[in-house]
């Protein structure tokens, strides 16, 4: 959108009677706006998404997006009131059925579309939503997130969104909620200069250039269902490299798009996109969206987990940012956010959460996929080594689950080390590979393509392991104590018991004893282990994430 254009954009909302939009309550107390955006409404409940078709113009200049997004939905039960999510300054200009304009009320960022009469259970219906504006500007992406405006060397526009929790509807509309996913994914249409092209998720279906506007149009479609915050927009002088991935579902295109002067760099360090690849094929099952391709995107921030379109920022370098975060020499053995983020795939995009308060189900599967990778290609030790090294970052601050129905997430570190480390002692409890790798694909075919909350994963993994897991999430998600064993040698006389758990915690531990390893199940009261020869060594396997200390 020029600026002329925005300008009149504003001189004609301002002067629109306010019968018309009612947008009166612009802004809401912080209670309301917590609801509104974390859960689940009466408003967003009746109605099922379909489909997003989102058409959009983007001046690199004006710093503006203006466009429409049509969305497709079927009601589960008789409704009337819409509620469609934008965030602020970006404004809703008008909402259509056909032609029909409908009215619609703002609380804050929320907007609620009226329609005539309840529409009928079960008959898909959509609606058009044109808006504009100049969105939020990300501060720090990917972190505090919104459109980054920024240039690259060669004095290029170079524009990025990222969105995790701020929410997608930072700069487009949509149901910004986790729970609801498009069932039949989406297009991203959009519009930008000629000298620039436009990448977002799926597959590129058409490019279009208008010479009398001097613009370009590229035409993204996604046919798997696509979780809000995934879905992107990246504008640059982009240039595009390609390969065929043969893994377990067929072959896979995998896309590479770089700006023109990365080209050469790109090219030899992206070979860490398919043994990435072949490693979580093996862990978790088949790459999720094999009918939207695989692409790595360069942009101006560090990287996420966008569907089908990971955005990279590391700087072809190994570890993250040129560093281990284990400090054991193993995280530079392969580059952290092509690992990383691509293991999103899998947990984030298809396993995705229903609520932020179970972004672990994301983060924690996704920080221990880095230790699989390093199994699968180079060392079992190297890989323990790794995540027993990243222990050193858990704060244990406040519990990895945080409080639902409020956009929250518990500890943002946590979730990443802590969670990871908990997975590998799970593990270590079940104390049977190939059944755990047969949980890690399970879940991956269980719950492919939905979203879902921890009770579900916690189910899953107790049921497919045979063991009741329940106690160890409650200890390790909910609480911030880590088990301790205390225990005390008396010559050939072990004494032990857990402390500092849930009442009740009684997992089994790997310990090594005058160098024998042997399984004890220790509990809350004091147990007694009897030797032949006196005990002269003792230690817990460092594979479970306890504590021990001597009485």
């Amino acid at each position: 959108m020029h600026a002329c254009r925005l300008l009149f954009l504003m001189l004609f909302l301002n002067s629109v009677p306010s019968a018309v939009f009612a947008q009166t309550d612009t802004t809401v107390s912080d209670q309301r706006a917590v609801e509104l955006r974390g859960t689940v409404t009466a408003e967003r409940a009746w109605w099922d998404l379909q489909r997003y078709d989102l058409k959009i113009e983007v001046d690199p200049e004006a710093r503006t997006i203006e466009g429409t997004n049509e969305i497709t939905f079927i009601p589960v039960s008789p409704g009337r009131r819409l509620q469609i999510d934008l965030q602020a300054p970006l404004q809703i200009e008008w909402v259509k059925v056909g032609e029909r304009e409908l009215k619609f009320v703002r609380e804050g960022n929320a907007y609620f579309v009226e329609f005539d009469n309840d529409l009928k259970v079960g008959t898909a219906s959509s609606i058009i939503v044109k808006y504009g504006g100049q969105p939020i500007v990300a501060e720090n992406p990917p972190w505090s997130g919104g459109v980054s405006w920024q240039k690259d060397i060669k004095g290029n526009h170079f524009i990025a969104t990222s969105c995790q929790g701020i929410g997608a509807s930072v700069w487009w509309p949509n149901k910004d909620h986790g729970y609801d996913e498009p069932d039949r994914g989406m297009s991203i249409q959009v519009t930008v200069p000629e000298d620039l092209v436009a990448v977002s998720n799926g597959r590129l279906k058409q490019k279009l250039h208008d010479q009398k506007n001097q613009t370009r149009t590229f035409l993204w479609e996604v046919t798997n269902p696509i979780n809000n915050y995934g879905v992107n927009m990246n504008i640059g002088n982009y240039v595009n490299f390609s390969e065929t991935f043969s893994g377990e579902g067929g072959d896979l295109d995998v896309d590479y798009w770089v700006l023109d002067h990365q080209r050469e760099t790109a090219q030899k360090h992206f070979k860490e996109a398919p043994r990435t690849l072949r490693a979580f094929e093996h862990w978790f099952g088949p790459y999720p969206f094999y009918e939207d391709s695989y692409k790595l995107v360069v942009v101006p921030y560090l990287g996420m987990e966008h569907q089908s379109s990971v955005t990279y920022g590391n700087g072809f370098k190994n570890g993250y940012r040129g560093r281990d975060l284990s400090a054991t020499g193993v995280g530079l053995k392969f580059d952290f956010i092509i690992v990383h983020e691509s293991g999103h795939e899998w947990f984030g995009n298809n396993i995705s959460m229903k609520d932020g308060a179970d972004m672990w189900i994301h983060e924690s599967f996704t920080n221990y996929s880095e230790n699989l990778f390093v199994e699968y290609h180079f060392t079992e030790k190297e890989a323990q080594d790794y995540v027993l090294g990243c222990r050193k970052l858990v704060k244990n601050d406040q519990p990895i689950i945080g409080e639902y129905n409020v956009n929250g997430r518990g500890s943002s570190g946590d979730m990443y080390y802590k969670g990871g480390n908990m997975l590998h002692s799970i593990r270590h409890t079940i104390n049977d590979d190939k059944k755990w790798r047969s949980i890690l694909r399970g879940l991956n075919k269980k719950f492919r393509h939905q979203t879902v909350g921890t009770k579900k994963i916690e189910s899953y993994i107790s049921q497919e392991s045979g063991i009741d897991f329940g106690l160890f999430f409650d200890q390790y998600l909910r609480t911030t104590k880590i088990p301790v064993l205390r225990y005390q040698i008396d010559g050939n006389r072990l004494e032990y018991q857990y402390q500092n758990v849930v009442p009740g915690y009684d997992y089994p531990l790997r310990v090594r004893i005058n160098g024998e390893v042997v399984s004890i199940k220790p509990t809350e009261g004091m147990q007694e282990l009897r030797r032949n020869e006196a005990i002269k060594t003792f230690e817990v396997d460092r594979n479970f994430f306890i504590d021990s200390k001597a009485r």
